[in-house]
């Protein structure tokens, strides 16, 4: 296993500690998308770094562009018992290969009366703030969520990453893994070597008794610095990061607003029939009587990811708008 020397990392190192742990572990986890081998570089954004000079071509292979054949591959591989981490590069790309994962890869457990897993991770990164414009920046975790037999994880910090990544390529179901694109470099406490977090169980990130934030990813950032400037003000926030979509967490999401009365979501992802659309129906469902006010949501505009940096800067939920939404349901 690596070792861990260092007290903080960044997401990006986070993963690959991941990557060369679980390898290690196991000879049949292996990696296979565009440009993840050492001698094209060890991925866009690095979090290949190494293992193609540690475990060889072989087990990490870099392949051709083209998303159908990766998916297909990682699939196949899944099936012959092998442990594939396969790398699409941005999510946006994921929408090329829609048939090998929803069709295949996650519906094939149930096809086969159970006899049959496929214990396939997908790695994909997302997010706005680069000006990288429509096609790649979406966050398409809803597409996922609503199809069964398939996880979807979110990780908001390099420990969670680390902890989350290892439970994925671990787990004999398919997982969707989402990296946040601003995240990749955000320094954070370092993961301790070995440790998984198991999917599923959300973490209270900060305790509170006037109103509930639940986030995951990027917009965690931005919801933990509008509890700290809350609090200057009198205003208690308890905020849970979800870290796994499915399966959610509901129970960890219903005791916190049972105790605050108040709740508000938050994610980058359209706000229509999104996962905070899930989440506020089954409070309203659950906690019908006890609510305070109605579940609040935040979350980008109904449009593509603009290319503008003012149009960029509005598209997605800003500290501002987390407040107002916080403050209005406060109200």
């Amino acid at each position: 296993m690596s070792e861990v020397k260092a007290r903080r990392m960044n997401m990006s190192q986070a993963i690959a500690m991941a990557m060369y742990d679980a390898m290690e572990l196991d000879s049949s986890v292996i990696a296979l998308g565009e440009d993840i081998a050492d001698p094209q570089g060890g991925g866009v954004f690095k979090c290949t770094a190494g293992l193609s000079d540690r475990f060889g071509t072989e087990r990490v292979r870099s392949t051709p562009i083209a998303e159908q054949a990766i998916m297909g591959a990682a699939v196949g591989a899944a099936l012959a018992g092998m442990r594939p981490v396969a790398e699409i590069m941005l999510m946006n790309f994921i929408t090329v290969a829609m048939d090998q994962v929803v069709n295949h890869a996650a519906k094939l457990r149930f096809m086969t009366g159970g006899q049959t897993h496929v214990p396939l991770t997908i790695r994909t990164a997302t997010g706005a703030g680069f000006g990288t414009g429509g096609q790649h920046a979406d966050y398409l975790e809803a597409w996922f969520a609503h199809t069964a037999g398939i996880k979807v994880v979110a990780p908001s910090t390099p420990a969670d990453a680390y902890g989350l990544l290892l439970s994925c390529i671990f787990d004999d179901d398919p997982c969707l893994f989402v990296e946040s694109l601003p995240l990749y470099f955000a320094m954070g406490e370092a993961p301790v070597a070995g440790e998984r977090i198991p999917l599923g169980k959300a973490k209270v990130v900060r305790e509170g008794s006037d109103i509930t934030v639940v986030s995951y990813s990027r917009t965690m950032v931005e919801v933990q610095a509008v509890a700290k400037e809350l609090e200057k003000q009198n205003i208690s926030v308890e905020v849970i990061d979800l870290r796994s979509i499915v399966p959610l967490d509901m129970d960890t999401v219903l005791a916190s607003v049972a105790k605050t009365g108040r709740l508000v979501v938050a994610h980058e992802a359209q706000v229509d029939f999104g996962v905070g659309a899930e989440i506020a129906t089954r409070v309203h469902r659950e906690l019908f009587g006890q609510l305070r006010a109605p579940v609040g949501r935040v979350g980008a505009a109904r449009s593509p990811v603009p290319f503008s940096k003012a149009l960029e800067d509005a598209f997605i939920p800003t500290k501002q708008r987390i407040t107002a939404a916080i403050l209005e349901t406060l109200r």
